[in-house]
């Protein structure tokens, strides 16, 4: 029997929307991802991921981002923020030392309060609440031993805490605290985790980032990685997208939602997909 997998990647709240605009596409040509066996989320595409697997409409998440966004204002874009977590990359002799280097700058950073970043996830999340029944992976990284982690729904914590932890960008959003543990974005160990898609027959990747540096893999060698068994498609920005997408105010600023929504619906991937998707 034929397995399917969707994998989300990391990029920010107009990440999200981008993802959303890709997914509404295809659902109006008819391929819909709902269908999957697994879906993975990191970061933003834990958000966008846990809404697919509880079986929401893309068409309507499309909708939901066209309009103004509520929540925290953007971050100033930094470039000493950019230019430290390339840093961090080509110093750390592995993944996980790079998790716990920039975990150490996340628990260092101030922060908006924990409290009113998780009213914001829960906000992105609308009425979800439980673990949903398509099985659904969603990554963060422990902030102090550097170790990657993979909540599901029998990891023993909530939707929200899981969310939460693979959204926080470590400086510019608190730690997420999970039990006695605390823990930052997913995006930092790779910017879609496509590895843990290993073993499904189809898979269809959705990352509005894919490169990677350093002890980062890049989307494309965790693809090729994957070996002849499995067929990819990779949905990703061309470089006009990826402009209109990441510009003024970066990934971050809840104004490009609607830009970046119109973006992703107006993509039309649907043949390359539809020859991984269809059986």
């Amino acid at each position: 029997m034929t397995s399917r997998a969707v994998v989300l990647g990391s990029g920010g709240v107009a990440g999200i929307a981008w993802e959303a605009g890709v997914l509404a596409a295809l659902a109006a040509r008819g391929l819909d991802l709902r269908e999957a066996d697994l879906i993975v989320g990191t970061s933003a595409g834990a958000v966008v991921g846990a809404q697919l697997a509880a079986g929401l409409d893309p068409r309507v998440l499309y909708s939901e981002r066209l309009g103004p966004q509520e929540g925290e204002p953007a971050p100033k874009p930094s470039m000493f923020g950019l230019f430290r977590l390339v840093r961090e990359l080509l110093k750390a002799k592995d993944g996980r030392e790079f998790g716990a280097r920039m975990g150490r700058i996340a628990l260092a950073a101030a922060t908006p309060p924990e409290e009113r970043r998780r009213a914001e996830v829960q906000r992105w999340l609308g009425n979800l609440r439980e673990w949903p029944g398509t099985p659904l992976i969603i990554t963060a990284v422990d902030a102090e031993s550097g170790e990657p982690v993979n909540f599901a729904a029998n990891s023993g914590v909530t939707l929200l805490d899981a969310v939460c932890a693979s959204t926080a960008g470590p400086g510019v959003r608190p730690p997420a605290t999970v039990g006695a543990r605390r823990y930052i974005d997913g995006g930092m160990r790779s910017p879609a985790n496509v590895d843990l898609a290993a073993g499904y027959d189809r898979i269809v990747v959705i990352s509005p980032i894919v490169r990677g540096g350093g002890v980062m893999p890049s989307v494309q060698q965790q693809i090729d990685a994957l070996g002849s068994r499995s067929r990819v498609a990779l949905v990703s920005p061309d470089p006009k997208t990826w402009r209109a997408i990441s510009g003024r105010g970066g990934l971050l600023d809840p104004a490009r939602a609607p830009i970046a929504a119109e973006a992703g619906r107006s993509l039309d991937v649907t043949e390359d997909v539809a020859a991984v998707w269809t059986p």
